[in-house]
């Protein structure tokens, strides 16, 4: 019997400035969740334009190091 995997999601905000002008490059941000294993899965976006926020998801810890470092998620 094949274990079903399940995930757990993180959000990020692309940082933009007080003039709500382009986003920022969040590279340095997206560099770190890419090295703590998450993945991209969707970009939300303002009706007008721009993007709200990023969608990442990884596959779930097991129960034991669910509480190590890094284990801050948004559902």
């Amino acid at each position: 019997m094949t274990q079903e995997t399940t995930w757990e999601y993180h959000t990020l905000r692309p940082p933009r400035g007080s003039a709500r002008a382009e986003a920022e490059d969040p590279i340095d941000e997206l560099n770190e969740l890419g090295d703590e294993g998450w993945e991209l899965v969707c970009a939300v976006d303002y009706t007008g334009g721009g993007t709200k926020y990023l969608v990442f998801k990884r596959p779930k810890a097991d129960a034991e190091s669910e509480s190590g470092p890094g284990r801050e998620t948004h559902a």
